[in-house]
Formats: C-alpha cells, structure tokens, sequence
C-alpha cells in the first residue's frame, strides 16, 4: 500500500468508501458482508475509511463502529465521516438537503460519535456547502469539536476554492473530498491546483465514476429503481455507449501497455494526477477489493496520460459531470421555520 499523511497521520492513498455499505441507493447489503468487506480493508492496507451519516440514514456508520469493535484496535482505523446534509425532507435525493446550521451539525456530530461506538474522529468532513449559512459559521463551531478533543482534523467535501480560503481564515483545512475520475474532471481547473499550493489533502469520491470504470458494465444494462445509476445521466443512452465505448478503448490500453485491467488503469490515473492525496474505493463484499494491489506501486507517464486523454475525448462526445449528486436548497423560510 501507499501512504500519505493527513494533519501528521499516516492514511492509505487507496481509502474505502462506504456509499454503498449503507444500503441505499446501491442495492441491499447483508450485515455480514459489510463488516467482512471493512475488515478486509484493513487486511489489504487499507486504514482509512471514509462514511456518512447519509450513507444507509445512520447504517453505514453503525457497520463501521461493529467491524472496529470485531477488530478490537481503534487506532487501527482512520475514520472519516461527515456531516451538514438533511435527507429527512422526502424520499431520493430531492428530499436532502444541504444543512450547516451549528445547532444540526452538533447533533450530527454527537450522532456519528454513537453510532460509530467511538469517542473520537479522526477527519470531520462538512458533506457538502450550505448556501444559506456562512461558511466562516460553520467553520467555528467545527472548531469547537476539535477542542473538544471529538475531532482529530477537519475537512469540506464539495467546496470551491473561495469557500474553502473562507473555511480556513477561521480553522484550519485540512481536506476536501470532491467527485474526480477519468471521466469528471471539473477540479483540474480551480480546486485541485489550489489544493496542491495550500497544502490541502484531496480524497476523491466517485474515482471509478460509480463503477463506470470496473469494466463489468455492458450495452443495454437498466439499473432498478433505488440504484443511484437509474438517475445518473451517465447510464441513460445515448451517452452510456459514449462511455462505454471509452472503457472498452481504455481497456484494451491497459492491457497491451501494462498488463492492468480498465479498473487498475482508472484507479492508478487518480492516484498520479498532482495533488491527488487519497483515492476512495466503494465495495459492497470483499471481493470487490480483490483488484487493490494491483493499483500501487507503479506509475503512469505524461504519454499514458495524454493517451488516456485522446480516447476519452475521441469517445465521450457529450459529456456530463456528477451535478445531479447536488443537494436541493432550502428556501430562506424552511431554514427559519425547520427544527435544528
């Protein structure tokens, strides 16, 4: 395994995401192939592991606190959870929304400490950025959890680089997790340079573009209701044979130059793009993990790179980024009258 360092801890470079332990949104999930799936992680190097509130309403904690109490060593792990979303005002995504009144994350945070069966997190990311409430706000009552001694660090996921300076002029900053793979790009721009100069760590979400890149998807393939994919404009036609298509080219890329599969290849691209700290990896059972070695511990030159780039160009005419993931606003109203 690779390592880096967050706020002077030791992490893995490959992170596991559990979006999909939780259960919602990527299919059931048995209690037994969670916790086997976490405790595989760390059998692969993997320490840190990175959860949501969101993730299953509360579930994907709850896993991760009883794969720790199995495992019987905290400091094994390196947890990262989150907080500042709502997903109490409907079903699917139309129903959260973005929350990070001070009174809400507090009692997040007192939430994930309990499900999560510990007396301390090591990362405490804002899930996404309020838009009705200062950032500087939330900055300082986040602050409060570090002198609390409940936090180790603090992080943003979603944040832009203005939002991010305002974040740290208050705390410091020490991560932002945003949406990057092969395929959505929109960070290389702004927030992954400004990263890299302010020495901010970047843990990427979504690095196989929500299984896109695990070369296992095929023409023609419908995602039930209640899989995220069935409203991911990625996996609708016209432009899932556009993706497709680029997987298929990249595949054969990988092979004949490196002797790597598509995913390797996907996964060792985030990993060698400047200013990548950590990329996570969902899995859903532990086999899903299998392909991990075969990611670290080689390199992709700037030939590859612009190789990479030629094929996803020449096939992916029209594409389309992760904004559907963004959570609704609520009205200057609902944020007066809603509970806390």
């Amino acid at each position: 395994m690779e390592f880096t360092a967050i706020s002077g801890k030791q992490v893995s470079r490959i992170g596991l995401g559990t979006w999909a332990i939780g259960g919602l949104e990527w299919g059931a999930v048995p209690d037994a192939d969670a916790t086997a799936t976490i405790l595989s992680a760390l059998d692969r190097g993997i320490n840190l592991i990175d959860t949501a509130p969101i993730y299953g309403h509360g579930r994907a904690e709850e896993l991760l606190g009883k794969a720790m109490r199995q495992y019987g060593q905290r400091d094994a792990f390196y947890v990262a959870t989150k907080g500042g979303l709502d997903w109490n005002a409907g079903p699917g995504r139309a129903g959260v929304f973005a929350d990070s009144r001070p009174a809400t994350l507090r009692r997040e945070l007192e939430d994930s400490l309990r499900r999560l069966d510990t007396d301390f997190i090591d990362l405490y990311q804002v899930h996404w950025p309020d838009t009705l409430v200062p950032v500087a706000e939330t900055a300082r009552e986040l602050a409060e959890f570090v002198r609390e001694g409940k936090v180790g660090a603090l992080g943003v996921s979603n944040y832009h680089a203005a939002q991010m300076e305002e974040f740290r002029s208050v705390t410091p900053c020490a991560s932002n997790q945003p949406p990057y793979n092969l395929f959505e790009r929109e960070i290389d721009a702004e927030i992954l340079p400004w990263c890299e100069q302010n020495g901010v760590a970047v843990l990427t979400y979504s690095s196989l573009c929500r299984s896109m890149l695990g070369g296992r998807l095929t023409r023609g393939m419908t995602f039930p209701e209640g899989d995220i994919r069935a409203v991911d404009p990625k996996f609708q036609e016209p432009r899932f044979s556009q993706y497709l298509a680029a997987v298929e080219k990249l595949s054969a890329f990988a092979q004949t130059n490196y002797g790597k599969t598509v995913l390797e290849l996907s996964a060792r691209w985030v990993l060698d793009r400047p200013g990548v700290s950590v990329a996570l990896w969902g899995a859903k059972r532990p086999s899903q993990l299998d392909a991990v070695p075969g990611v670290v511990g080689w390199k992709l030159d700037a030939a590859a790179m612009d190789e990479i780039d030629r094929i996803v160009a020449e096939n992916v005419t029209d594409p389309v980024g992760p904004e559907y993931l963004t959570p609704a606003v609520r009205s200057q109203e609902e944020l007066l009258t809603s509970p806390t």
